[in-house]
């Protein structure tokens, strides 16, 4: 069932995840700049087992890139309109153009993993599915499109943990919906689903990678390692723009009164003086360093 492997590496340091992470960025930031100057087009497809680490992967991969042509894509469920369409019609109108990454944080691959589970596709439906996706995505291969597929594999225990985790955590709970909690119960039956979708699915044009995400910090350094790899980037060199110097103020600009404005108003001073109040407390040491 996925239990805890005992063997398992232990977490990775903070330190060297940072580190990395960054590098790795900066990586993601040319390898971009690639995509727009020569015009690829780039669909990266993130699924898994909820509370796997998806949406935290997706994060750090965007976190510096242009949003102008990198975008994520999260499909809700299909509409009335949509639900009588070709079934894999809305996500063709979400593919990339020359010079854009669609990164999808849950895809077409849904039919195969939760609308089977809950029963939301008839047994026709998902053969069809099953039977489809490969055609679709060697259609996309051969127009030129960069395909990777990523699934991310987290144990039944550390999925409980990190359920908990969302629980109890006021900015997090939103992401712990009704559907999450089935994923408990029906772990097997997901576990089915994935193991069906990987033998139809899992062809050597798209194939698909597993990210191993016990740790996150690990499963993030490993998938954007693996997706810059898989990626022919070169680095394009670009002259550094000259900033220039501000002119002078000319003498017939006068500028309006502040009272005519609404400004936001300052708390964050409050923020410090609060502190300075707290250190200067009886019993309170200051923490402000003096020169020898």
């Amino acid at each position: 069932m996925g239990k805890k492997d005992a063997n398992k590496p232990p977490k990775l340091a903070k330190e060297a995840y940072e580190a990395e992470l960054k590098r790795l960025q900066a990586e993601l930031v040319d390898m971009q700049q690639w995509v727009v100057e020569t015009g690829a087009r780039v669909v990266i497809i993130m699924e898994g087992r909820d509370a796997a680490g998806k949406g935290s992967a997706i994060k750090r991969i965007t976190q510096y890139l242009n949003p102008r042509t990198c975008r994520i894509e999260a499909l809700p469920a299909p509409n009335s309109r949509e639900q009588g369409q070709w079934y894999f019609q809305r996500y063709v109108e979400k593919l990339p153009t020359a010079g854009e990454i669609v990164i999808f944080d849950r895809s077409w691959y849904n039919r195969a993993g939760v609308e089977r589970v809950m029963g939301f596709c008839t047994s026709q439906e998902y053969r069809r599915f099953l039977h489809q996706a490969p055609i679709f995505e060697r259609l996309l291969v051969e127009d030129g499109i960069m395909l990777r597929k990523y699934w991310f594999s987290v144990s039944d225990e550390e999925q409980v943990k990190r359920f908990k985790s969302r629980r109890n955590d006021p900015l997090r709970r939103w992401k712990l919906s009704p559907m999450d909690l089935q994923s408990i119960t029906r772990w097997e039956d997901y576990s089915r689903a994935k193991d069906e979708m990987f033998i139809h699915t899992d062809i050597p044009s798209a194939p698909w990678y597993t990210v191993e995400s016990e740790d996150k910090k690990r499963s993030r350094i490993n998938v954007i390692s693996h997706l810059l790899s898989t990626i022919p980037y070169e680095k394009i060199d670009r002259p550094l723009p000259e900033i220039p110097e501000r002119p002078e103020s000319s003498n017939d600009y006068v500028r309006p009164p502040r009272e005519e404005f609404r400004y936001v108003p300052d708390v964050a001073a409050h923020l410090e003086e609060d502190r300075l109040a707290e250190t200067k407390k009886p019993g309170k040491k200051s923490h402000k360093k003096t020169k020898k």
